[in-house]
């Protein structure tokens, strides 16, 4: 099944890189370390840049990750991650998840992590997750759930930031609110055992906040999101730099707090 057409909001920008670098096993997949044993085979679906990849594989090894992107730039990112981490049970491919080429029971453990939510079918997807999951393993699922997200103080900025990536991301034909939907999507899909929990992160230290609004104020400049608002005509430079300096005001007050939502399923296959 070919996939249907979505794109990547958020691209590759080094300032998007830097927040999916700081993702760890521990602060993103912490709801899937119960169900990881040495020497599994796991598929990391959507890897991005690598460094959940490169945990996993620690921790499975002897075990074989196998990480797939939808482009070899994408890819080539998790590539020099592994090969900065010394990490050599890990295999890379570029691939759909709408049309896995793997055999049917192939994997212990299918993990996605942010995936779901940019995707042109998700339900497909998770079809797809579960036709290459070994009877009795795990399709393990994490989604941001952006109209969850909340903050303190509450600038109209970040209202208006809020607004401007809904309307950007759905216009990509992603569902940013993906969180609260993982549970619909999979019981759609077929999955009969499944464990939905949510988990946070949350932002509230001087240094938290000057990171991750740091991150947002350049990133709503310079990223493909950027990129597609002003060519969509949803926004203008201007509204973006009242935007970025709407994060750089959020980051630089003492009582500053931020708390982002994602939903969490573990499906046995």
């Amino acid at each position: 099944m070919a996939a249907k057409n979505a794109v990547y909001t958020h691209g590759h920008h080094d300032s998007v890189l830097r927040s999916h670098r700081w993702r760890t096993v521990e602060n993103s997949a912490a709801y899937l370390l119960p169900h990881l044993r040495p020497g599994a085979a796991l598929l990391d679906v959507g890897c991005g840049p690598g460094t959940i990849t490169a945990e996993l594989a620690e921790r499975l090894a002897p075990g074989v990750v196998t990480a797939i992107e939808i482009t070899e730039e994408a890819v080539a990112l998790a590539r020099a991650e592994a090969e900065r981490r010394g990490r050599t049970n890990i295999e890379f491919f570029v691939a759909d998840v709408h049309a896995l080429e793997f055999p049917d029971d192939t994997f212990d453990v299918v993990h996605a992590h942010q995936v779901l939510q940019h995707v042109g079918d998700p339900v497909q997807a998770l079809r797809e997750m579960r036709r290459v999951c070994k009877p009795g393993g795990v399709v393990a699922v994490r989604d941001s759930d952006y109209a969850a997200f909340t903050w303190f103080p509450e600038p109209p900025e970040l209202e208006e930031w809020m607004a401007l990536y809904q309307r950007v991301a759905r216009a990509n034909g992603g569902e940013p609110d993906a969180g609260r939907r993982l549970l619909s999507w999979a019981r759609t899909a077929g999955f009969t055992d499944v464990s939905a929990t949510s988990s946070t992160w949350c932002f509230a230290t001087p240094e938290d906040r000057a990171w991750w609004g740091g991150m947002w104020a350049e990133r709503i400049l310079k990223s493909d999101m950027a990129r597609q608002a002003l060519a969509s005509g949803v926004a203008t430079d201007d509204d973006l730099r009242r935007i970025s300096r709407g994060w750089q005001a959020w980051a630089a007050e003492p009582d500053g707090w931020l708390s982002l939502l994602h939903g969490e399923l573990i499906c046995r296959a």
